[in-house]
């Protein structure tokens, strides 16, 4: 078994340009004589590699402890791909793919791509890029997948380009934070080894 590590490490993790940076600071010190370890995190709820909940888009959406897990774990389609995804690349997918997608690469989801990822039933999309979309389309394309119908789980931000595209089995859970838009997340790909 091969266990491939997708998720960035979070205090050197790019962060999105209006998010707080990722801190922490030691209360205890075992240096200073104190019998342990012990430090205060200071994270905004979107650092790192991290897991979005439809309350991030929506004011009475389900919170991040609400996820279904069944949605995080389980098999999974990795695909690399480059520039602008849409309908009929979804279209394409949906042939061979599990219903959790991550895709390798940068790329833009258009709002139709959203659409046909809501139509075709998918669970959990996860990308490399700190978000979903562009400045201008981000909004529309977190609340087609976020929408209660739906509420497709969205990863951002892991880390895919060591991992070569193929069929894996993923466990990407959030932090269990009671109330939140959104968590870090620790993710794993498995791969059996022939």
């Amino acid at each position: 078994m091969k266990i491939y590590d997708i998720s960035h490490e979070m205090f050197t993790a790019d962060v999105f340009p209006s998010d707080p940076k990722p801190y922490y600071r030691p209360v205890l010190s075992i240096p200073k004589g104190d019998p342990c370890n012990l430090s205060l995190l200071e994270l905004g709820s979107h650092n790192g590699s991290h897991m979005d909940a439809p309350r991030h888009f929506y004011a009475d959406g389900r919170t991040i402890d609400q996820l279904d897990l069944y949605k995080c774990v389980g098999l999974c389609t990795l695909i690399e791909h480059n520039g602008e995804l849409g309908r009929r690349e979804i279209e394409a997918l949906t042939a061979f793919s599990m219903k959790r997608l991550l895709i390798k690469g940068t790329i833009t989801i258009t709002v139709e791509a959203a659409e046909a990822l809501v139509e075709y039933g998918y669970e959990f999309l996860g990308v490399e890029g700190l978000t979903v979309g562009t400045n201008d389309t981000s909004k529309d394309v977190h609340r087609i997948l976020l929408q209660p119908k739906a509420e497709l789980v969205i990863a951002e931000n892991l880390h895919l380009s060591e991992v070569p595209a193929g069929e894996y089995f993923l466990v990407c859970v959030p932090l269990k934070l009671g109330g939140l838009d959104g968590s870090p997340c620790r993710a794993i790909l498995i791969q059996e080894e022939a």
